[in-house]
């Protein structure tokens, strides 16, 4: 394994901006893409967020533009394209551009909606080398005629499984038929579902292949728990486990705007400083949250999986996700948050009975279980208990643990208590501290154990 970037082969404009940037020894996928690249080959590379893979196609691309005589025309004719899902992650790949190639006269510039085009606009007409979009807002340059990608000579596409989970790739395609020539072509991707291979296998020329450098799998310095606690629960239970383990840089994912906006406010109300991004945020403010979470301000980021795309702050601790996502890929993503750079992390999962599929998808992807952490005074057993003879006895149909719908019993009061002709009403079964079900609510209501329940604030 390559042990420093001189191995490399990069100009000394380059090694001396990774130098001053703070950066030694390249990480796995930079020694083994930079070469593949400066080589001129096609390449795939299945990599999560956190391993470098920046600068593993940056700098090959900045290279082989260093003698690029500057351009002019009303027309923009990128060199360079690189494609990515948002907008975050568009600024920090084209801030990437300019802090390598800052001894370099290779202009560079940044497009993506929610901004304004005119500012954009006046960019693009500088005519830069690079470029970096996003599929809409570039889609929306070309069709002004302000664009054109007649000279594309590379092309790169990162987190290309993130443009597939966002619709994105009818206008990649769309994109992908306008470059007339043959690019020099690399696709990034953590996960690579079916259509991202079949896409890959159409644009790619026998490409060097780097599968699973840290990328398909979550990395192992990753401590990974689940926590079962109903919905109900689990705002009470973040702000134990923040204040317990005491964590200084956390990021907490869930799944909808409006979900993050509340969470983030009711750890604002426990003195937990935190903040939220999402889509429904104004660029400023989420610039501000992020800055303010990179400064050490901000505690506790809440995002939603779209807003975090492109998040690039050190030394997160914990990963923790609200609620388990829909999609296993994105489970991957969520958790490269931590432990970057070789340093290690912990992602912890707050799951509630009707999320236990989607947990169990993301075990099938990752090839592994998931430890369960009975640390949580809301812990309830997520496996039903089995049925016995006569479970309709005293306790009555819907009786017993898990109501009329049987939530944590069979489907209807397996659970039930008591025996057939028995006469005896039986005692609820335990999930978590101090036996919180009720034996015979017929409604699957909580009692919760006095002494077992901390006051906090209403469940989201």
């Amino acid at each position: 394994m390559t042990t420093s970037f001189h191995d490399l082969a990069l100009a000394p404009a380059l090694l001396s901006a990774v130098e001053k940037e703070g950066y030694t020894q390249p990480t796995e996928i930079q020694a083994l893409a930079i070469p593949e690249l400066l080589g001129g080959r096609d390449l795939l590379g299945t990599a999560q967020t956190g391993t470098g893979k920046t600068a593993a196609f940056v700098l090959p691309i900045l290279q082989l533009l260093q003698a690029t005589r500057p351009r002019t025309g009303s027309v923009c004719r990128p060199k360079a394209l690189i494609l990515a899902p948002t907008r975050e992650l568009a600024e920090q790949i084209d801030e990437r551009v300019g802090a390598y190639g800052a001894d370099l006269r290779v202009r560079h510039t940044v497009v993506y909606g929610g901004a304004s085009k005119v500012t954009q606009g006046r960019a693009l007409q500088r005519n830069p080398a690079v470029l970096t979009a996003t599929p809409g807002r570039l889609l929306d340059f070309i069709s002004e005629g302000r664009i054109g990608l007649g000279d594309v000579e590379f092309l790169v596409l990162d987190e290309a499984d993130r443009m597939l989970d966002m619709g994105f790739i009818p206008d990649v395609r769309r994109i992908l038929a306008m470059i007339t020539n043959k690019p020099q072509t690399a696709l990034f991707s953590a996960t690579m579902p079916e259509e991202i291979a079949k896409l890959a296998a159409g644009i790619l020329n026998q490409p060097a292949v780097l599968e699973g450098v840290q990328g398909q799998q979550p990395v192992a310095r990753i401590a990974q728990t689940v926590m079962f606690v109903e919905q109900a629960n689990k705002v009470k239970l973040l702000v134990e486990l923040i204040e317990r383990q005491r964590m200084n840089r956390a990021i907490v994912f869930t799944r909808t705007k409006h979900r993050a906006s509340r969470v983030a406010k009711a750890l604002t109300k426990h003195r937990i400083p935190s903040d939220a991004i999402h889509g429904d945020k104004t660029q400023n403010a989420r610039r501000r949250a992020l800055g303010e979470f990179g400064s050490g301000k901000v505690q506790v980021l809440v995002a939603t999986d779209v807003a975090a795309r492109g998040l690039d702050v050190e030394d997160i601790s914990h990963v923790i996700n609200f609620e388990i996502p829909n999609e296993a890929e994105t489970y991957v993503h969520r958790i490269g948050r931590t432990a970057r750079a070789g340093a290690e992390g912990a992602a912890v999962s707050l799951c509630d009975v009707a999320e236990l599929g989607s947990l169990r998808a993301i075990e099938r992807l990752i090839d592994s279980q998931i430890a369960v952490d009975l640390d949580n005074i809301y812990h309830f057993d997520p496996k039903p208990p089995r049925s016995t003879r006569g479970g309709n006895g005293a306790g009555g149909n819907g009786r017993g643990n898990g109501g009329p719908n049987g939530r944590y019993g069979g489907s209807r009061g397996g659970n039930a208590a008591g025996t057939r002709g028995s006469g005896k009403r039986g005692s609820a079964s335990r999930h978590g501290r101090n036996g919180a079900h009720a034996a015979g609510s017929g409604r699957g209501q909580r009692r919760q154990a006095g002494a077992g329940r901390r006051k906090g604030p209403v469940g989201l």
